[in-house]
């Protein structure tokens, strides 16, 4: 089974480039499954049902979040009525959705899809790492195929979940740095891991942020807007080719794939 996971989708330019990419990049890897962080999909803060439809039409199969979940109050429809929507499975027990689902291919085989967000440098939320242990668990007994989504600040969390889960899932793979890391491998229990996917939108800009405000934000301290950007829109993420029977990892790549220089967003 081959999964691709696209970073955190930045604004229009970031479903732009999933509309146009992602189908070519499927047919290129031989791709089954297609997953991707929509948490900044709207506005660059947070995601909607229409968002998510964007994101859905451009071949993506199962759709994850992160700290941004509540910036959109719309959310709330997608929480509680998209079973392909994944929010981090460490909020309350009773918040609405599902921190982790299965997706079934035609032929059957299945794939299950963990999203956690970490809580170093971010909100306290209940234990990622208690959490997380038990519904591998339980997703163990559906299938040995698991994708986790780690949204975490600190690469040390993110790596210690890593090994924490090696040989119980395929990969463990970081978002919410914005900046993608050249640190993948696969442990020796045959999980895949990557502290950081990157994010999918403009690399002209600020973690997907036109430059000046942040800029004048730090030098002055004072409130600035801070619009997306537009220039040099890339689809960042990886590749994970996994045993179908085992769910052990056989290989991981890196993905950063460029819109056209003369796409204008």
């Amino acid at each position: 089974m081959k999964i691709l996971f696209i970073g955190d989708i930045v604004g229009s330019p970031g479903r732009k480039a999933v509309q146009q990419l992602v189908p070519a990049l499927r047919q290129q890897h031989a791709i089954d499954v297609v997953i991707a962080n929509g948490e900044n999909s709207a506005g660059g803060s947070g995601i909607t049902p229409k968002t998510a439809a964007e994101i859905f039409a451009g071949s993506v199969d199962v759709i994850t979040c992160g700290d941004h979940l509540w910036d959109q109050k719309e959310v709330i429809e997608l929480l509680r009525s998209e079973k392909r929507f994944v929010r981090p499975l460490n909020y309350p027990a009773e918040t609405p959705g599902s921190g982790s689902m299965i997706h079934e291919l035609p032929d059957g085989r299945k794939l299950a899809v963990l999203n956690a967000q970490g809580r170093t440098f971010m909100a306290d939320l209940e234990n990622p790492f208690l959490l997380v242990q038990m519904e591998v668990n339980r997703l163990r007994q559906i299938t040995p195929c698991i994708f986790v989504d780690f949204h975490a600040e600190a690469t040390s969390e993110k790596i210690a979940l890593g090994r924490m889960l090696d040989g119980q899932v395929s990969a463990v793979i970081g978002t919410h740095t914005h900046v993608q890391t050249a640190d993948e491998q696969i442990f020796p229990g045959g999980t895949a891991f990557l502290c950081d996917a990157g994010f999918t939108g403009p690399q002209e800009s600020i973690l997907g942020r036109e430059i000046e405000p942040i800029i004048e934000r730090f030098l002055t301290l004072q409130p600035r807007r801070f619009a997306v950007a537009k220039k040099r829109v890339k689809l960042n993420g990886a590749v994970v080719d996994i045993n179908d029977k085992t769910g052990q990892a056989k290989t991981i790549i890196r993905i950063s794939e460029s819109l056209p220089d003369e796409e204008k967003l």
